[in-house]
C-alpha cells in the first residue's frame, strides 16, 4: 500500500453518497471537459438516471472531446444496439474488457473481471468509488426499488488524479493491443503495447487545478494481476493493525481471508471497537450465505455486526480512528472477499484526513443505528438447521471455486 510517507498532500477530496449525487457530479464534470474523458465501470446500464451519464459522454464526444469508455464483459457485456450506434456516431470509443466467449464463466481465467469504477476528466479531476452507472432506484433483476442503494464515491483533485489516469491509460492501450493481435495486425499491436502506461501528449495532468484548497493527504490503491496483487489487502491489514480506538467497515460482499479475520479479532481483543456493516438483504446465494459461517469467530471476539435493511448495501468503505491522531479512510470498488482481493481489477482511494474520515464515519454510524439490525450472538448460534446447511454449502462452494482457480485465500 502507499505507506504514510507515500500518501501525498494537497488533495481536495469530496465524499459522494449515492448514485443520484454521483451522476450529477459526473455529468457536470463531463459537460465541462475540454480535451479528454476516460471512464471505466463494471456496469453501464442505460435505464433511468443512468442514461443521463451516457448522454453527457455523447455530448462531449460531439463537441470534439476525446471520450474513452471501458466496460466489463460480464457486468455490462455488449452495449444496447441503439446506444452502441449513438456512441459510434458521436465518436465515443468503447471497449469491452474480457468479453465472454461461448463457454462463458466455465473457464476460470474469465473470472478475472474489471470491477473498478473510475473516471478522469481533462487530467485534473478524478472519480473513484463503488458506484456503477446504474440507477440507484432500479435493479436489472428485480426492477424498481423502494429505497436507493447505499454506496459511496469520491471526487478528487490533486496528485492522485495522475495515478488514476496512468492506470486507466495503461489498461486502454493493452486492450487496444489485444484487439490488434486478434486481427493479426501485429505492427499496430506492438505500437499499442509500447504506448501502454506512457503519458500521452494531450494529457493535462501536469497543470495545477484551479482554486484547489489543499485539505487532505491521499493516494490510490490498486489490485490487479501484475504489480498490485495484494496492495489493497495489505493496506487494510496495516490500517487495522495500527487501530487504537475504532474500526468501521462497510462491505456489500464480505468474506475476509484468514489474515484479515485474524487482524479484526486481534483488534477487538486489544480493546478496539470493531463494527461491520454488511448486506442484510438477500441478493445472491453465494455472497449472502458464504459469509455467515465467519460470523461466529468474529462475534465471539466482540466484533459488532450490523446487517443493512433499508435497501441493497453496495458500499466498499472503511474508517479507522476518525477522531484521533492518525485517521484513515478508504472508498473504492474493492470488497473484502475473494473475488475482489484475488481476481478482479479494483481501485480504492485512501484518505488520511480527519474531516473526511469523520464525515464518512457519521454516515456509517447512522446507517447502523437507524437502518440496520445488529446480529445477536446467541440468536446466530440458534439459527435453524436448514439455514446452517445453506451457509455451509455456500462456504464450501466458495472454497471449491478458489481451489479450481488455483488461488489460496
Amino acid at each position: 500500500m502507499p505507506h504514510a510517507k507515500r500518501l501525498r498532500d494537497g488533495h481536495q477530496i469530496r465524499l459522494i453518497e449515492g448514485g443520484e449525487a454521483y451522476f450529477q457530479a459526473l455529468i457536470l464534470a463531463v459537460d465541462g471537459a475540454r480535451a479528454q474523458v476516460q471512464m471505466e465501470t463494471y456496469i453501464f446500464d442505460f435505464h433511468g438516471a443512468a442514461a443521463a451519464v451516457a448522454e453527457a459522454l455523447e455530448r462531449a464526444a460531439l463537441r470534439g472531446v476525446r471520450v474513452w469508455l471501458v466496460v466489463d464483459g460480464v457486468g455490462t457485456g455488449r452495449l444496447p444496439a441503439a446506444w452502441a450506434e449513438r456512441f459510434e456516431r458521436a465518436g465515443v470509443i468503447c471497449r469491452v474488457y474480457a468479453p465472454l466467449g461461448r463457454l462463458g464463466l466455465l473457464i476460470p481465467s474469465r473470472w478475472r473481471r474489471l470491477h473498478r469504477k473510475l473516471c478522469v476528466v481533462d487530467g485534473q479531476r478524478a472519480f473513484c468509488g463503488g458506484i456503477n452507472i446504474l440507477d440507484d432506484w432500479f435493479d436489472p433483476r428485480l426492477g424498481p426499488l423502494r429505497h436507493p442503494r447505499l454506496d459511496f464515491a469520491v471526487d478528487a483533485q490533486g496528485a492522485l488524479v495522475q495515478q488514476v489516469q496512468d492506470t486507466m491509460t495503461q489498461l486502454w492501450w493493452r486492450l487496444q493491443a489485444v484487439g490488434h493481435v486478434r486481427q493479426r495486425d501485429f505492427p499496430q499491436a506492438f505500437s499499442a503495447f509500447k504506448a501502454a502506461g506512457l503519458r500521452l501528449p494531450w494529457t493535462q495532468a501536469g497543470e495545477e487545478p484551479q482554486a484547489v484548497r489543499p485539505v487532505a493527504r491521499a493516494g490510490l490503491l490498486l489490485r490487479d494481476n501484475l504489480r498490485h496483487r495484494s496492495q489493497i489487502e495489505r493496506a487494510y491489514l496495516k490500517a487495522i493493525g495500527r487501530a487504537r480506538h475504532e474500526i468501521v467497515i462497510a462491505n456489500a460482499y464480505f468474506l475476509p481471508g484468514r489474515r484479515v479475520r485474524q487482524a479484526l479479532v486481534h483488534a477487538a481483543q486489544r480493546g478496539v471497537r470493531v463494527r461491520l456493516l454488511l448486506q442484510g438483504r438477500y441478493e445472491y446465494f453465494m455472497q449472502y450465505h458464504a459469509v455467515r459461517p465467519v460470523y461466529g469467530v468474529l462475534l465471539a471476539a466482540g466484533v459488532e455486526i450490523y446487517e443493512y435493511q433499508a435497501s441493497f448495501l453496495h458500499a466498499k468503505v472503511a474508517v479507522i480512528d476518525p477522531d484521533n491522531a492518525h485517521p484513515w479512510a478508504t472508498v473504492g470498488s474493492s470488497n473484502l472477499d475473494p473475488l475482489s482481493l484475488l481476481l478482479a481489477r479494483e481501485a480504492n482511494v485512501v484518505v488520511a484526513d480527519a474531516h473526511f474520515a469523520q464525515q464518512l464515519h457519521r454516515r456509517l454510524v447512522r446507517a447502523m443505528s437507524e437502518q440496520s439490525l445488529r446480529v445477536d450472538a446467541s440468536s446466530y448460534l440458534r439459527r435453524p438447521w436448514h439455514q446452517r446447511l445453506r451457509d455451509r454449502l455456500a462456504f464450501g462452494l466458495m472454497r471449491l471455486l478458489l481451489f479450481l482457480s488455483g488461488l489460496r485465500y
